[in-house]
């Protein structure tokens, strides 16, 4: 049945009683070891020599609290059932993304950090014994770093199936050529890897054109063209780059799955991708909250403080009812996700993904008019955390896209009952008739 199917269960919203002793633990991991120390990261990045690298002690920092979270058992909560992580079910990692959400750094501490977490998923769930001992180890280790290269300058990637990035096998070996565009991670010295999307069959039905490639980032014939700016920064050394692929060649055995699975597979990392992004987005707007309350109380103006002033104690009123309506959104999708199974929760995810980055983006932007000039300047988080909420309208597929996946799902949830019959006059009369010419009052 389409449309936002459901079960009773899917409603019990709770989470696990074993899991809670980890929520805590990861809670008070982020605040004794995370938050002390994220000022003193950026700071030591910020007279670098190498404007693609880190600075002098800045890895090692991050590296020091990797280890102690890693000590502690904190660490790859992101893999649902698997062997590798911890085997949290979606539900229960979604209150743990939340509490990542509200550090920069914290994903990253406890290994948890896109894109890095979806191309691990996909070699966790269909790499070959040798692409996991080679790609997956080293990431699940956190001592490398990878990129996800399916998005092209010249070809709309709202479309899964339109890409245009080519790969001819020659003998042995894959020959890439092309171009990929924004793809996040890739100016990190630490990526290593990434899996990239290309059409091998041109003429093969629309769902089977596609197939994904591991191509390391230091292969022959990977160009980095250079940085895409968001909203005017380049974003180093993270970085979202522009490559072009120059007849790069990889061994044949570098394909996922084989050739023409590739629809298939971006369906499998795009999805729990979405839903994480999702959930880590709640901690942004629990932090935009936070610091809009605080700006409230502690700034005056007119001799009364601002959160008194006109309609604010309103706009903090709605801030914290989106905030819920969204986390119980988002925990129902990964209940969805559980008791469902990914590709039938699929709109479920489609749904969050809709909902979720534009009203963030909304309650970050008050709480920047909360701050006034100082809320766009470096002395708060927010205008970092409202581009990377609207970079988000766009990564994973656009907004458009999930509405529409939404609203088709709900048309052909009729559709599939044997099509509408149904016109309001003559319900109207009929109606009337039956209840001796009574105005319709209701269904």
């Amino acid at each position: 049945m389409a449309g936002l199917e459901t079960t009773p269960e899917m409603f019990d919203l709770r989470m696990s009683e074993e899991v809670r002793p980890l929520f805590d633990a990861v809670k008070k991991f982020i605040a004794e070891e995370v938050d002390p120390h994220t000022k003193e990261f950026y700071e030591l990045g910020v007279d670098r020599e190498e404007r693609w690298g880190y600075g002098e002690g800045q890895l090692e920092l991050l590296d020091s609290i990797k280890a102690k979270a890693k000590d502690q058992g904190l660490w790859n909560f992101f893999l649902p059932d698997a062997e590798t992580g911890e085997g949290l079910k979606n539900l229960d990692y979604a209150y743990i993304a939340t509490e990542l959400g509200k550090n920069p750094i914290a994903s990253e501490s406890l290994n948890c950090s896109a894109p890095d977490t979806g191309n691990m998923e996909v070699l966790e769930r269909i790499g070959t014994e040798e692409q996991k001992e080679k790609w997956l180890m080293p990431l699940l280790n956190g001592e490398i770093r990878s990129a996800y290269a399916m998005t092209e300058p010249d070809i709309p990637s709202s479309d899964a199936k339109n890409i245009s990035c080519k790969a001819i096998l020659d003998g042995d070996e894959w020959v890439i050529t092309g171009e990929k565009f924004y793809i996040s991670g890739a100016g990190d010295p630490r990526c290593k890897i990434m899996i990239c999307m290309v059409q091998t069959n041109p003429d093969g039905p629309p769902h089977k054109r596609q197939s994904q490639i591991l191509v390391p980032m230091d292969n022959p014939g990977v160009e980095i063209l250079g940085p895409m700016h968001v909203f005017g920064k380049d974003d180093a050394p993270h970085g979202h780059m522009h490559l072009r692929f120059n007849d790069c060649r990889v061994p044949k055995d570098n394909i996922l799955l084989g050739e023409g699975r590739g629809f298939e597979i971006s369906q499998v990392r795009l999805g729990p991708g979405r839903i994480h992004h999702c959930m880590r987005s709640i901690g942004a707007a629990e932090r935009a909250i936070e610091l809009m309350v605080k700006r409230g109380l502690t700034r005056e103006a007119f001799g009364k403080p601002i959160a008194s002033l006109g309609k604010n104690i309103e706009v903090i009123a709605k801030a914290r009812i989106e905030i819920e309506s969204m986390r119980r959104m988002v925990l129902t999708a990964a209940k969805a996700m559980d008791e469902l199974g990914n590709e039938a929760a699929r709109v479920w995810v489609s749904a969050i993904k809709a909902m979720v980055p534009i009203r963030v983006c909304h309650i970050i932007d008050e709480a920047i008019q909360f701050h006034g000039a100082a809320g766009v300047s470096q002395w708060t988080p927010l205008a970092d955390m409202y581009t990377g909420q609207r970079t988000l309208r766009l990564a994973d597929g656009p907004d458009e896209v999930h509405w529409f996946v939404v609203g088709r799902s709900e048309l052909r949830r009729w559709e599939e009952e044997g099509g509408i019959k149904y016109d309001p006059k003559v319900s109207y009369y009929s109606q009337e008739s039956k209840e001796g010419g009574k105005t319709f009052s209701g269904p």
